[in-house]
């Protein structure tokens, strides 16, 4: 080499065409990488052609004639080339892009790989059915007696798998004793799933007090005659407890027969409770307790007492009146039970009539329930029936009372005359009274004289009644039209003894 690094000028040429090694790279973070192009992409299916080096211009030498170019211009000098091993060695290549842009439009795929494991075609052409589930299996499952035993209660709330349901209905064909258990497991499933009422058992305050007496007894019992006025003041204390504040001022309407025609008073639901508390004051008079009405001043008619309790009343009762009236009826029962037998006979005064005190505590106890029945209607609350025993107790006052109620009618010119009057205590030509369903039972109504005794042997007609549908005639809630489910005999004694009936209503 010598002084201008170049040996001939077909040397220069030489490597004036050669490929030039790129110069150092600054670092990614120095670089405007939004600055720069990105490079053309190669067509597709192929591989781009290598891209020659542009040639590098050399800056011009201060000294120096400048070589000459193709075109005949003169070329700068490059001044003395530097020695061969001055050159930096080859790197590995340019350093990657730590930034890369993505390819915003991503040529497709013209050639899809093969599925490396392809489905054999048939022979045929025809497609072949699709396999079936492998989990699925046809075969029954086979346990044994001890596993099916246990999977009896599982099995009756239809808690078991398709396979398990499968083996216990097939094991209870051939088994007789694991049959009855599985019968009597669904009959308990069902008694978990009843959409029977909520709410409770109304004969089970009985059942509850008869248990616990039957284990310790009372040293002093309630009497058998005060039990339904016991236990109907109770639920309808109960149902008293449940209504809140606005509902003690939701109007009631009263309903009752006067002669012919039904009557009926509006009022409230505290109204109804002080309706109850005076009237029940006549019990309290003959036990010589305090009357609320100021005893010995008030009338004894139940509607004038009535009448008087709410026009003494300067405001609206509101539930304020529910603790009076209950610890009224405490008092009752309580004197009752503590004066046994002794009182059972004592009369009690309603003005027109008299009645003893255990038909009268009968009495306050269906009444007890009547307007129960009318608050609960009025609140929207459901209220049963009295449970039978108590029911029939009910039913059989009411017979009793017909009697006496037909010869009022009679006398006022609102029934037929008598047909054949007998002595006291003979029978007499009577009226089959049937009661069906709830607290049911056969009664003879005497039709011709409140002395004599009905007998089946002298009954002209009979009557057939819903054991609740009786008792709301008796309360005047339905006409006697309305009344009677089943008639057959004398027409005219069948309409005197339902008239009469709705007759023993009252406000």
């Amino acid at each position: 080499m010598t002084g201008g690094g170049r040996e001939s000028e077909g040397g220069e040429e030489e490597v004036r065409g050669a490929r030039r090694i790129p110069g150092p790279r600054g670092a990614a973070d120095d670089l405007d990488l939004a600055s720069v192009p990105l490079p053309p992409l190669p067509p597709p299916g192929g591989t781009a052609p290598d891209e020659a080096v542009p040639e590098q211009s050399q800056p011009a030498s201060a000294s120096g004639d400048a070589p000459e170019s193709d075109a005949g211009e003169p070329e700068p000098d490059l001044g003395p080339a530097p020695a061969a091993e001055a050159w930096p060695e080859p790197g590995p290549g340019p350093e990657p892009d730590p930034w890369p842009e993505p390819d915003p439009w991503p040529e497709p795929d013209p050639w899809p790989e093969p599925d490396p494991w392809p489905e054999p075609e048939p022979a045929d052409g025809t497609p072949e059915p699709p396999a079936p589930d492998p989990l699925v299996s046809s075969a029954p499952v086979v346990l044994p007696h001890q596993v099916l035993k246990a999977l009896l209660g599982a099995w009756a709330l239809s808690a078991c798998s398709a396979e398990e349901t499968a083996a216990v209905e097939d094991h209870l064909t051939g088994c007789a004793p694991c049959a009855d258990e599985a019968l009597r497991l669904r009959d308990a499933v069902g008694l978990l799933h009843t959409d029977g009422s909520l709410d409770l058992d109304p004969t089970l305050r009985t059942r509850v007090l008869d248990g616990c007496f039957g284990r310790r007894p009372a040293r002093i019992p309630v009497p058998e005659w005060a039990a339904p006025y016991d236990a109907e003041t109770a639920r309808l204390d109960a149902l008293l407890r449940d209504i809140g504040d606005s509902e003690w001022h939701a109007p009631v309407r009263l309903q009752w027969f006067e002669e012919e025609r039904r009557v009926s008073r509006r009022t409230t639901v505290a109204g109804v409770i002080g309706h109850l508390m005076a009237v029940d004051g006549l019990l309290s008079a003959a036990l010589g307790l305090d009357d609320p009405l100021d005893g010995g001043k008030a009338p004894l008619d139940p509607t004038e007492r009535t009448e008087t309790y709410w026009s003494a009343t300067r405001r609206p009762p509101t539930r304020a009146v529910r603790e009076p009236w209950r610890a009224q009826s405490h008092e009752l029962i309580r004197t009752a039970s503590f004066a046994g037998r002794n009182v059972a006979e004592t009369s009690v005064s309603y003005g027109a009539f008299a009645l003893p005190l255990q038909d009268a505590a009968l009495d306050r106890a269906f009444e007890c329930w009547v307007h129960g029945g009318d608050i609960a209607d009025a609140v929207d609350y459901p209220y049963p029936a009295p449970s039978a025993a108590h029911l029939h107790r009910m039913i059989d006052l009411a017979a009793r009372m017909l009697p006496a109620a037909l010869a009022g009618r009679r006398s006022a010119g609102l029934a037929g005359p008598a047909k054949d009057l007998v002595a006291a205590g003979a029978p007499g030509r009577s009226l089959h009274l049937e009661i069906e369903g709830h607290g049911g039972g056969d009664w003879y109504i005497a039709l011709d004289s409140p002395a004599a005794v009905g007998a089946p042997e002298r009954a002209v007609a009979q009557v057939a009644l819903d054991g609740v549908e009786f008792c709301r005639l008796v309360a005047g809630h339905i006409s006697p039209v309305e009344a009677a489910a089943g008639q057959e005999g004398d027409r005219e004694a069948i309409r005197d003894v339902l008239f009469a009936a709705a007759s023993l209503s009252r406000l």
